[in-house]
């Protein structure tokens, strides 16, 4: 089982954004795609928070499985929902 653990810069950004926002949007995504780098993959996800907003969420993955949410946002951006092929 992975180790989710929601980055704190999320809250300092976005003090409407709460930890249980982030996770419940994140294991509600509707859609969700790897962004591979030439320094470092990500997931990039857009999910439904407790309050029903839609939340872009953008983590990163460690061999030890720890899943780090490091930027979540709403609403998502366009650029994002074209990437996860939600709009065109």
């Amino acid at each position: 089982m992975d180790i989710i653990i929601v980055d704190a810069r999320i809250q300092d950004r976005h003090p409407e954004i709460t930890d249980e926002d982030v996770l419940t949007a994140w294991k509600n995504a509707i859609n969700v795609v790897q962004r591979v780098t030439s320094e470092k993959d990500f997931t990039v996800a857009v999910g439904a928070d407790i309050k029903g907003r839609l939340l872009e969420l953008v983590a990163t993955e460690d061999s030890g499985h720890t899943v780090r949410i490091f930027h979540a946002m709403t609403p998502p951006s366009e650029k994002t929902l074209k990437e996860l092929g939600l709009i065109r």
